[in-house]
């Protein structure tokens, strides 16, 4: 069973977010980017900087409860080596998997495509938007802003 939270590391190195409109519906735990509209949207893993969606916990609303587009998000700034629970694409996963992000803002098996996580769940079969633990694999800061 997945975390209650997104960022699963110390509230000491809790990382910095930022607050901007989402461009659809969208659940807490998928990867966005700002977008020129200054809005988030879905990440497809090939161009800016990395936001992981997160709930709104100071409005009670759970990992599982959707924004509405046009809604203000709160999207965690990814550091290396920091834990989170996002979603994946469907398909079976095994603790230190290399994972990717593929077009709807999920991690997938990397195959050929960039390394931004890995793994650190239970391991099985993930149905397509199940939330699982994942560690961040490299420096986000090196992305565009």
């Amino acid at each position: 069973m997945p975390a209650n939270v997104i960022y699963r590391g110390p509230i000491a190195r809790e990382p910095q977010t930022k607050n901007l409109p989402v461009a659809g519906a969208y659940l807490p735990g998928l990867f966005v980017v700002e977008n020129t509209d200054e809005e988030l949207e879905l990440a497809d893993g090939a161009t800016g900087r990395l936001l992981l969606l997160s709930n709104r916990r100071f409005y009670a609303q759970g990992p599982d409860q959707a924004y509405e587009e046009g809604e203000t998000a709160v999207a965690y700034r990814v550091e290396p080596d920091q834990e989170y629970t996002a979603r994946f694409a469907a398909g079976t996963y095994a603790k230190g998997d290399p994972l990717t992000i593929n077009g709807e803002g999920r991690v997938a098996a990397a195959g050929t495509g960039a390394v931004i996580a890995y793994y650190d769940g239970e391991g099985g079969t993930l149905a397509a938007g199940d939330r699982d633990d994942v560690v961040i694999a490299f420096n986000t800061a090196a992305q565009g802003e």
